[in-house]
């Protein structure tokens, strides 16, 4: 069970921990080296200088978590890393993105063969301890592949995570 994050901000880099903590090999991107080497004394996560090393290093349909903020920080990432990825990868969006984009992005990459998930998310630094809640948005595949995830983020396997709708809903 793998997963790749990219964003390692206050949020993000604890949603790695406890992926990993929760027995999941985690393959985690940031531009900038000093988050990388924080998360380097955490067992199963590895960390990728590049979005490209971050692909390479993920098997099978690969899922991948961004955790970047909404704006011109995701769609820089998304132009780079779109290139990337093979018909059936499952990108999910933890941005606070607006709903409205969120359908429109789903819309493009299905067109690409991709998977989309827009995930509204909350618990904020007390999250590793306490888990996350999520609220997901897309299609019922694409959450299924998410939901191994989704079971060791939130605060237990069976709450704190819920597919909400169609893509947009999770970022509503």
């Amino acid at each position: 069970m793998e997963i790749g994050i990219v964003g390692l901000g206050r949020m993000g880099a604890r949603m790695a921990r406890r992926l990993a903590r929760g027995g999941a090999h985690v393959i985690a991107h940031d531009h900038e080296q000093a988050k990388l080497e924080a998360l380097a004394d955490e067992d199963r996560v590895e960390s990728a200088d590049s979005l490209a090393a971050l692909a390479a290093r993920l098997a099978g349909e690969r899922i991948i978590l961004m955790m970047l903020p909404a704006g011109e920080a995701t769609e820089n990432a998304l132009k780079e890393l779109l290139p990337l990825l093979s018909a059936g990868d499952t990108l999910v969006d933890g941005a606070n993105a607006y709903y409205k984009d969120s359908m429109a992005r789903a819309l493009e990459l299905s067109q690409r063969g991709l998977r989309y998930v827009d995930a509204g998310v909350s618990g904020g630094v007390h999250g590793l301890e306490h888990g996350y809640c999520l609220m997901l948005g897309g299609t019922p595949k694409s959450v299924e592949n998410f939901e191994p995830y989704a079971r060791i983020l939130a605060p237990a396997p069976d709450r704190g995570w819920l597919l909400c709708g169609p893509s947009g809903a999770g970022h509503f």
